[in-house]
C-alpha cells in the first residue's frame, strides 16, 4: 500500500466505515439538537455542537491551505469552537457541513499524485496534515460518544464488522 491509499483508507474510517473505533456516522447518529447542546454540569466540556464546529474549522483550514489561501486568524484555540445558530435545522446544517467538508478534502486527496503529499502549505506537508486531522478526528470522535455515554445515550452494547 502506498501513503496516499494508506491516508485514504483512514481518511474514510473518520467519517463513514467502521475501523479501530467508530465513525462520525455512528457516533452522529440519531444526536439531535437538544443532545447535541447539551453539557454535563459542573464540567468544563464541550458539547457534542461545539465539538463539530472545531472539527469542521480545521477542516476548512485545509481545504484553504490546499488551494493556496492563508490561514484566517485566531487569538486561541476556543474561537473555533464557536457555535452558529440553534435550533434542529442549524444543527443538521452543522452535521451537514461537517461530513460535505471531509468528503471535500477526500476528492481533494483522491486527486494529487503521491508527490503533492510532501508539499508544504504554508509550511507543514500536506500528508501529514491529512494524517493529523486523521487522529484529530478519531480524538473528537471519542468526546463526542463520551458524552453521548454520560447522557445514557450511546448503546451499551454495539456490534460492528
Amino acid at each position: 500500500m502506498d501513503r496516499k491509499s494508506i491516508i485514504q483508507q483512514y481518511w474514510q474510517f473518520a467519517a463513514e466505515k467502521e475501523g479501530w473505533y467508530p465513525p462520525y456516522a455512528d457516533a452522529l447518529r440519531d444526536v439531535d439538537a437538544s443532545l447535541a447542546s447539551w453539557r454535563p454540569e459542573g464540567v468544563a466540556a464541550n458539547t457534542i455542537w461545539e465539538t463539530v464546529a472545531h472539527v469542521i474549522y480545521f477542516k476548512e483550514r485545509l481545504i484553504r491551505r490546499i488551494k493556496g489561501f492563508a490561514d484566517q486568524p485566531l487569538s486561541g484555540n476556543d474561537e473555533t469552537f464557536v457555535v452558529k445558530g440553534s435550533g434542529e435545522a442549524a444543527w443538521q446544517d452543522a452535521v451537514a457541513k461537517l461530513f460535505d467538508t471531509h468528503r471535500t478534502l477526500g476528492r481533494l486527496l483522491q486527486d494529487m499524485e503521491d508527490g503533492d503529499l510532501d508539499t508544504p502549505a504554508p509550511s507543514e506537508p500536506i500528508g501529514a496534515q491529512f494524517l493529523d486531522l486523521t487522529v484529530h478526528d478519531a480524538y473528537h470522535t471519542g468526546q463526542i460518544i463520551f458524552i453521548r455515554k454520560l447522557k445514557g445515550a450511546w448503546p451499551s452494547h454495539r456490534s460492528f464488522s
